[in-house]
Parts: C-alpha cells; sequence; structure tokens
C-alpha cells in the first residue's frame, strides 16, 4: 500500500493524436493512461456511447460499463471519503475517481505505484478533493505496459517553451514568404519549399500553425504547485513570482494559496514554460532567502525582508526573446518580435485561465494586502546592489523530439 508521492504530466496522448483546444477530458485522458490505448480511440468509443463530445466530460454511466469491458474491476469502496493525497493504494495502475468536498465536481485520474499521471494535480488543493471510486485492471485487463513496467519520464512532442516555438513559427513564415514571392528566383522558391518542409517534419508542425498568429489552440497546458515556508506568503516572494512570470517566462501566469501550514505558489500555462519557471522560481527563492538569513538573520521581516525586497527589485529583466546579442544586432526587428510576443502573451494567458476553470474549476480573482510598516533602507540598498548583480541561468528546457 502507498500513497501518492510524485507528480508526472501526462496528457494520455491528446496532442500527439491531433486534438487541440481547452477541454475538461480527464475521462479520456485517464482512460487512455490507464489502458495504453490511443487516446483518439478512447476519445471515438466514448463519443459512439455518450453520443456526445466527451471533451467536457463523460457520466460515470458511460464509461464505467466501457471499463468494466476492458476488464477493469470496481472495487469495494467504504463510504468514509478519504482525501486523496492521504489514501493507501494497491500498488499497481489504479483509476481514480475523485470529488470536492461539496459534491460539485468530479475527477478522474490514473495512479500506478504512487505517482498521479495527469495534466495538474489534484493533491495540491489541499484535500479538497476525496476518493469515490477506483477501478483495478484484473488479468486479462487491457493494460498500459509502459505504467506496468514503471517508466515514469514521458517524452511529448511539443517540448519546447513557448519563446522557442515563437521563434520557430517566425522563422517559418519567413520561409513561406520566400517561397510565395514571385519576385523570388525559381531555384530560391524550391529551396525555401525544402527548408520549410524539412522544419515542420522536425519540429512535428503543419502549416495551420503559420495560418495566424492567434493560433494558440494547440498549446499544451499544465497547473504546478511550489510549496514554500510559512502560513503566509511574503511581498518579496509575490514580487519574485510575478517578475518570473512577467519578465523571464511572459506566457505563465501565477496565483498563492494554502495548504494546512504552507503557502502554495501555483504556476500555470504551456507545459513546459510552467516547469522552467517553477524550477527558477525554486532557485532565487532559496538564493535569497539564504543571503537574508546570512546577513540578518531572517527573511520573513525586518532587515532581512527588506534586504530581500530589494534583492528582487533589482533583479536584470530579461526581453521575451532571452537573447541580448538579438537585441544589439537588430533591435527594429526585436522590437517587432517583441509587439507579437506580446500579442500572443495575451491570447495564452486567456486560454490558460479558461484551461484552469475547465481542469481545475478555478476562478480567479485579485486582492490587496496592506504593506510592511517596517523598512530598513541600507539593508534594501545592500539587496539591490546584490540583485544586481545576479546573473539569471535560464533552466534548459528538453527540446523537441525529432
Amino acid at each position: 500500500m502507498t500513497r501518492i508521492g510524485k507528480f508526472q504530466w501526462d496528457d494520455g496522448g491528446r496532442a500527439t493524436s491531433g486534438y487541440v483546444g481547452i477541454t475538461g477530458d480527464c475521462v479520456t485522458r485517464s482512460i487512455a493512461i490507464a489502458t495504453g490505448l490511443a487516446y483518439r480511440d478512447v476519445y471515438k468509443t466514448l463519443t459512439e456511447r455518450y453520443g456526445s463530445t466527451p471533451r467536457d466530460g463523460v457520466p460515470r454511466s458511460i464509461y464505467a460499463p466501457y471499463l468494466e469491458e476492458l476488464g477493469w474491476k470496481e472495487q469495494p469502496f467504504s463510504p468514509v471519503a478519504i482525501p486523496l493525497e492521504l489514501y493507501d493504494f494497491e500498488s499497481g495502475i489504479t483509476l481514480v475517481l475523485c470529488q470536492d468536498q461539496f459534491g460539485r465536481r468530479s475527477h478522474l485520474c490514473t495512479i500506478s505505484d504512487g505517482v498521479l499521471y495527469d495534466t495538474w494535480d489534484p493533491c495540491d488543493d489541499d484535500g479538497t478533493y476525496r476518493v469515490v471510486r477506483c477501478w483495478r485492471a484484473s488479468d486479462t485487463a487491457v493494460c498500459s505496459a509502459r505504467l506496468g513496467a514503471g517508466v515514469t519520464e514521458v517524452r511529448h512532442a511539443g517540448d519546447l517553451t513557448q519563446s522557442e516555438f515563437e521563434k520557430i513559427i517566425q522563422r517559418l513564415r519567413a520561409i513561406d514568404n520566400t517561397a510565395r514571392n514571385q519576385a523570388s528566383t525559381e531555384s530560391e522558391r524550391e529551396n525555401a519549399l525544402r527548408m520549410m518542409q524539412s522544419l515542420l517534419l522536425r519540429h512535428n508542425l503543419s502549416r495551420e500553425d503559420l495560418a495566424s498568429d492567434e493560433a494558440v489552440d494547440s498549446t499544451m497546458y499544465a497547473r504546478v504547485a511550489c510549496p514554500v515556508n510559512g502560513s503566509k506568503s511574503l511581498i518579496w516572494e509575490k514580487v519574485l513570482a510575478t517578475y518570473v512570470a512577467e519578465h523571464i517566462f511572459p506566457m505563465v501566469q501565477w496565483y498563492s494559496g494554502r495548504k494546512g501550514h504552507r503557502t502554495i505558489f501555483f504556476f500555470y500555462g504551456p507545459r513546459t514554460d510552467v516547469e522552467n519557471s517553477v524550477q527558477l522560481f525554486r532557485e532565487l527563492l532559496l538564493t535569497i532567502a539564504s543571503a537574508a538569513k546570512i546577513l540578518y538573520g531572517g527573511y520573513s521581516r525586518g532587515s532581512g525582508a527588506s534586504y530581500a525586497e530589494g534583492y528582487v527589485a533589482s533583479l536584470p529583466k530579461s526581453t521575451a526573446s532571452g537573447d541580448p546579442q538579438q537585441d544589439q544586432d537588430a533591435p527594429s526587428k526585436e522590437a517587432t518580435s517583441q509587439a507579437l510576443m506580446q500579442k500572443r502573451s495575451l491570447l495564452v494567458h486567456e486560454r490558460s485561465s479558461d484551461w484552469l476553470f475547465a481542469e481545475c474549476g478555478i476562478r480567479l480573482v485579485t486582492t490587496r494586502r496592506k504593506l510592511r510598516d517596517f523598512r530598513d533602507p541600507a539593508a534594501e540598498q545592500v539587496g539591490r546592489k546584490h540583485g544586481s548583480e545576479h546573473r539569471i541561468d535560464l533552466p534548459t528546457a528538453p527540446k523537441r523530439l525529432n
């Protein structure tokens, strides 16, 4: 018996099957992950049985018989509702139906040997989701060989950061313009077409991806939690989260909440950007807190907090491209690129918020909190000096599979 100890992002093959758009497809996704069946096949079967698209959920009366036909047996269950993160699961693969404490939202997910496979982690929501039903595979069940073998690291097409993706799209559009330009020679058009075809195949793209600046529906979204010490988030921690989201990974958004006696920072948006932003946030958080503790004995109040606030305020601001050499070589071109990136960021933010509601049932509201009364200008100045000297090293994102 084991509890959930790790979260692994997995969309069940939705993106590689060519499905796009915002959806609450937990049933299709979880069944595809647990059984190893192609996402497209599960989607088609559920559509036929439900008589409607399964992209916004499927009733248990529809998918439970389907699971039984695949050899998955519903387990006897105690009427006592146990939070998902406190439930002891048997070894092997388990399909779990959980429900929020008010009974308003249900969610199906796949758990294998203490690893939860999904696009977001319900365990981060502080006991909100409780186990309602479980299905286990029989000896003759259709079951995922990947999960059964204990393979947890999954590589998916699309593992580019959003900024890298934008650069590839812009390059492809430039090549496409050359191929369509009547002023180009025949050999130039032929070379442009060959180069474009090679890039499209290498990065798993199509001409539809080049059609509009607003083609953001193919983005894969995720939400990742980053716990910090303390029951209340500090001002400089919030400013740091804003810095990471606005200046380093502009496609990402964040919000904070509480889980027990700890504060949780949630980052959500394009999957790879979210994973990288959490990594960078943790590194900066540890660096600043450690420096404040060494110099002033703490970082949550007094001079230590002033030092941390000054440090964050003076961190170097990065452009959307993240390429300083490009800024020097082609300032006008970079300005145009930044304008396009800002436009796309707004669209991705809108889609991210829609995804957060569709998947997690969360609508965010903005709140304001009173600033600290005590400030130490000297400590803040030291922090500003150290922050201005800090070099931001972006986490290395995995590249898209060729």
